[in-house]
């Protein structure tokens, strides 16, 4: 390989400076993998360095020997290289100086990988766009990573994510905050990589559910990243300056405000033009497209910690596939870029009409659309209902069939500020399924909690929910039956 590609005295270098200082070894370590060396014996040095630190012994001569000779790897040559090496003051460029040749070789290794993929696999082209686009974020993250990962490293950094638990004070939150303390407490926030479904019939308030949450992380200051494949990006700003606002979001469409109103709206405005929302609201949109502009959304703006997808089934296929195919497509990718990118991602998904001829229209896992594959990808399944939409229906029928017969009809439909909805948690990987309790606020399009109850009622994971009768009236927690 050519010389530009590596610079071996760097390597010394920066080597020879962590075993004189190991206490700068926190900083090398957050900015430099062993991959980034050249020399295949320079990187068994500094995993055997990464190693010592995680199990908090010294980073010398003595231990450097007995780690790289227990495992094989020990190359006295080179040891006595880097030992005889002058350590550097100024290491932030040499450190620079070897990502950048790793990089180039990262590059190389890569136009290599393209020319096999197209030449040599059966891979359309939409598929090799999608490995390029991929491994170039890879290499732009420093993703690299071997094949496999070894027991030791799996248990220290589980055990650093405990501790790091710990540290918080056994705090509930763990992932991203949904913005309701009972959901919060159910599902522990969503998790790096966990793919989130948010699944209703139409005017559930899906949408105004999603866009709440996202309201919540910019408030905080968090990068959102929202596909808008139904609506305009202005409505999704309108609805969310409703919320922030309190103003009731038809008199927003009209600009009907009273002077204190407007300069409400105004101040909103200014805070949202700050905010780091990002929205793409083409309609038309297939999964490698989702990816791609993620991707690149995602390498520019690191602060983003959530990607909302409004909604799955409007998703393009690639063509040539039924659409069950096409859809299953669809829910593995994203499942796999939420890992890829380590944010979640909250798709959401319509329901098939056929619960409505039930007499608990409560949505369950078979109601959603195509559900197979999505059941089966996603981490975290909600359902949001609220029982007011179906009463207004049935109301309007009755008025309906008064009329028809001409009969006087009296409505007893009343009409509530606030209506009572449940966040019902069918599907949770690593969690309890059961449901929360909220309320709506259809002025504003907006979910708040809901004070406490009392008591909890038990949900056993494996009762069938076709016939399971669910207490409405409780906040409820599934156990597994052990």
């Amino acid at each position: 390989m050519e010389a530009s590609l590596y610079n071996l005295a760097f390597e010394r270098a920066i080597l020879s400076s962590i075993i004189f200082d190991p206490a700068q070894f926190d900083d090398f370590e957050s900015r430099l993998n062993p991959e980034d060396f050249y020399l295949a014996a320079h990187q068994e040095v500094f995993k055997a360095m990464l190693s010592l630190a995680h199990r908090d012994l010294p980073i010398d001569e003595e231990f450097l020997q007995k780690e790289l000779s227990g495992k094989k790897k020990l190359d006295e040559r080179v040891l006595v290289d880097i030992l005889t090496a002058n350590p550097i003051a100024n290491t932030t460029a040499y450190i620079e100086e070897i990502k950048d040749k790793a990089i180039k070789r990262h590059l190389l290794t890569l136009t290599t990988e393209i020319k096999r993929v197209t030449l040599e696999e059966n891979l359309n082209g939409h598929d090799v766009v999608d490995l390029v686009e991929q491994k170039l974020y890879e290499i732009t993250q420093d993703a690299q990573s071997v094949d496999f990962k070894d027991a030791p490293e799996i248990a220290d950094k589980t055990m650093a994510y405990i501790e790091e638990m710990k540290a918080r004070g056994d705090a509930i939150l763990v992932g991203v905050d949904t913005g309701y303390a009972e959901l919060n407490k159910m599902t522990t926030g969503f998790g790096k990589g966990d793919l989130v479904i948010i699944a209703a019939r139409p005017a559930m308030g899906k949408t105004s559910f999603a866009l709440n949450m996202v309201q919540n992380l910019i408030d905080k200051g968090r990068g959102v990243a929202f596909f808008s494949l139904e609506m305009p990006s202005e409505q999704l700003m309108l609805r969310l300056l409703s919320v922030q606002t309190s103003i009731q979001l038809q008199r927003l469409r009209v600009g009907d405000m009273n002077p204190q109103e407007y300069q409400q709206l105004n101040d909103a405005v200014d805070k949202m033009r700050h905010a780091k929302l990002f929205v793409d609201d083409h309609g038309s949109i297939n999964i490698h497209q989702l990816r791609s502009k993620l991707r690149k959304l995602k390498s520019r703006h690191p602060e983003i910690e959530l990607a909302v997808i409004d909604y799955l089934q409007i998703m393009n296929g690639t063509g040539g596939k039924d659409r069950h195919l096409e859809v299953s497509e669809i829910s593995r990718g994203l499942k796999m870029l939420a890992r890829e990118l380590e944010i979640p991602i909250v798709a959401l998904s319509q329901l098939n009409r056929g619960l409505e001829s039930r007499s608990d229209k409560r949505p369950m896992l078979s109601d959603i659309r195509e559900s197979g594959s999505i059941e089966q990808d996603a981490d975290i399944i909600l359902f949001v209902y609220r029982n007011d939409v179906y009463l207004y229906k049935e109301e309007k029928e009755r008025e309906k069939e008064a009329i028809a017969a001409g009969k006087e009809f009296i409505s007893k439909y009343v009409e509530k500020e606030d209506e009572e909805a449940e966040i019902i948690i069918g599907k949770q990987r690593n969690g309890p399924t059961g449901h929360v309790k909220l309320l709506f606020q259809k002025k504003f399009t907006r979910f708040i909690d809901k004070p406490a109850f009392g008591g909890m009622q038990i949900v056993y994971e494996n009762v069938d929910m076709k016939s399971a009768s669910m207490n409405i009236d409780t906040p409820t927690v599934s156990m597994p039956i052990i």
